[in-house]
């Protein structure tokens, strides 16, 4: 008899395939580029989507290379990961004999879990949080794992053009003197007002994140009904035009916009808005183009190296460094401590967040020598595999 309640455990880490545990260590240091400079506010400067427009030199290389290698790609390459993962759990229970209620069950109690967690996140420590978009895109679009590859595929371009249009709406340039009204938390030192200032804004910005990561959802899971990565030397030729196409879309399509954030050109939201669709846009392109091209990286691999394996540990605890970057953001930039969001240039936001990518790594690392398990990963898994 089949099993409906029940269900098996997670993937034991010796069973992993390297090239998405890969991807998702190296572009965690992505993640921390997108993150750091949104706490960036000088005084009188406005921003778009939360990067102040630069006008130093060494700002306007930062804000150019972010916007068109980083911005938008590399949250829709966690987001297609994310759902490629998703059937990777679908098709680990049906294996063990479990039918399509109880995994059903499963990714929705997984989903469910991880908003809370979000929430959490966000009032604790990230205003910006993304687990609680992904927990959305769990509990609510879970049917899609079962869609035919054509509804699929139509349904993930309607996402793409919906979550660009939402993307491009809220990328009007924001006025320097806004900044307490849009981002009261940034300038709030009372630390309880501050945590109910970010609950107030995950609740609106969780819903607006999914919709804009609903399409790499969506490719994600078309991409694990191929097993694109689990098999990637099966799929050379499809990962090569992923990447050979995809990467050099992406960062042309960032450039219109990258020349407002940079400070070359100067315009209102008439003029920002239809490039920041196009970005949006080219960011579909962007994200599983890396993670294509890691792939492939990752097949050229026959001995990982300390470096690789180090990367490789990360990307296995990529929930935990995603959290431990937080709290680096909170010392560095919170009103009640540190308080650099409105002295620090984005050229050395940058470097603060190649620093905490690279300590994180080397903590994975020392983790992994230990036979640790990231902490939040073990947390996830026994909320979600509790019977």
């Amino acid at each position: 008899m089949t099993q409906t309640r029940t269900s098996t455990g997670p993937t034991a880490i010796s069973a992993r395939a390297l090239g998405p545990d890969l991807a998702r260590g190296l572009l965690l240091l992505f993640i921390a580029l997108a993150n750091t400079h949104g706490f960036l506010h000088p005084p009188g400067v406005s921003d778009i989507r939360g990067t102040p427009i630069a006008s130093a030199l060494p700002d306007r290389i930062a804000a150019f290379l972010e916007t068109t290698l980083v911005d938008g790609r590399s949250y829709t390459m966690f987001a297609a990961l994310f759902g490629y993962g998703m059937v990777q759990i679908m098709r680990r229970q049906e294996t063990n004999g479990v039918e399509w209620r109880g995994i059903r069950k499963l990714l929705r109690r997984r989903g469910r879990w991880m908003i809370v967690l979000g929430v959490l996140h966000a009032v604790l420590l990230y205003y910006g949080d993304i687990l609680a978009a992904y927990g959305l895109l769990a509990v609510v679009l879970v049917p899609a794992v079962r869609y035919g590859n054509k509804r699929l595929l139509i349904s993930a371009g309607v996402w793409i053009i919906l979550g660009s249009t939402f993307y491009a709406f809220f990328s009007t340039p924001t006025d320097a003197s806004t900044v307490a009204t849009v981002y009261p938390w940034s300038v709030e030192h009372n630390p309880l007002e501050a945590m109910l200032d970010r609950a107030v804004s995950i609740v609106i910005t969780a819903p607006l994140l999914a919709v804009t990561a609903a399409g790499a959802f969506l490719f994600g899971i078309w991409a694990a009904r191929l097993r694109l990565f689990e098999d990637a030397e099966q799929h050379q030729r499809l990962l090569r035009r992923m990447a050979t196409i995809g990467i050099p879309i992406s960062f042309l399509g960032g450039v219109p916009l990258a020349l407002y954030t940079s400070g070359i050109l100067h315009g209102t939201g008439a003029d920002v808005v239809p490039v920041a669709f196009l970005h949006s846009i080219a960011g579909f392109a962007g994200g599983p183009a890396y993670a294509a091209l890691i792939a492939l990286w990752a097949l050229r691999i026959k001995h990982p190296g300390r470096i690789v394996t180090a990367l490789q540990a990360t990307g296995q605890r990529s929930l935990t460094c995603y959290l431990l970057q937080s709290v680096v953001w909170a010392v560095c930039f919170f009103p009640y401590l540190l308080d650099l969001g409105h002295t620090m240039h984005q050229w050395q936001a940058a470097f603060l967040a190649l620093g905490t990518w690279i300590l994180t790594v080397l903590l994975a690392d020392l983790m992994r020598r230990h036979d640790i398990r990231g902490p939040f990963e073990v947390l996830l898994r026994r909320l979600t595999y509790r019977g």
